[in-house]
């Protein structure tokens, strides 16, 4: 039976969790133990502090939805997403550095033709990408997956617009032979209008990755 007091609790949790049958399950909890009682050793919350982180994170769960993952978002808004991503994706020296995906990246976006219209018709200026995949060392990639999602001039995704009967400002291309694509007009521009932007990545990549600026292109 343990006395427990700030000095002690932190072994105690601990060995409530020394029999985890599952041997990374175990690292990653006592792990988590040490460092929140590390956390709260070093900040030494009031009850009202600790009350309001957990009243966050309870109205955090309670705007989750089926459709909507608050949790991804304080994620994000942590740097945590960014940091996982860049461990699971460590690419060697030259190689463009990997990014998340975002919350409004869509499995399956049409294919399109290099230089395709994505804006489906949508009011805004237009922006024309064109982006070339290379190797480290270099040489051009060909039939690399480049997928593009874009903004309207309102700031909403395809996904966010009940008025729409299918995917805008959203395409999957590929990579000719020079490693090169173009993405047609997409809206959403905060640089002057009809701008070309030019890209290079150097593989390796992720199947999905960003294709241009973080104001048109997510």
């Amino acid at each position: 039976m343990y006395d427990l007091n700030e000095d002690t609790i932190t072994d105690a949790v601990l060995a409530r969790f020394a029999e985890t049958p599952d041997g990374r399950l175990k690292m990653l909890v006592q792990s988590l133990v040490r460092h929140l009682h590390g956390f709260v050793r070093e900040t030494e919350p009031t009850f009202e502090e600790w009350q309001v982180a957990v009243d966050f994170l309870t109205r955090t769960g309670q705007t989750c939805s089926d459709v909507r993952q608050e949790f991804i978002l304080l994620s994000d808004v942590l740097g945590v997403s960014m940091l996982v991503d860049a461990i699971n994706h460590r690419q060697p020296a030259g190689a463009t550095e990997t990014t998340v995906l975002g919350p409004f990246h869509v499995v399956g976006a049409p294919q399109s033709a290099h230089g395709a219209d994505i804006s489906a018709g949508l009011p805004g200026e237009r922006l024309l990408v064109e982006g070339t995949v290379l190797s480290a060392s270099g040489d051009p990639v060909s039939g690399a997956v480049v997928e593009v999602w874009s903004a309207d001039q309102d700031g909403f995704y395809d996904v966010q617009r009940t008025d729409l009967d299918g995917p805008a400002l959203r395409a999957t291309f590929h990579t000719d032979r020079a490693g090169r694509f173009t993405s047609g007009p997409s809206c959403r521009l905060t640089t002057p209008s009809r701008m070309t932007a030019r890209w290079v990545f150097y593989w390796p990549l992720r199947p999905a990755i960003h294709t241009g600026p973080r104001t048109c292109i997510s």
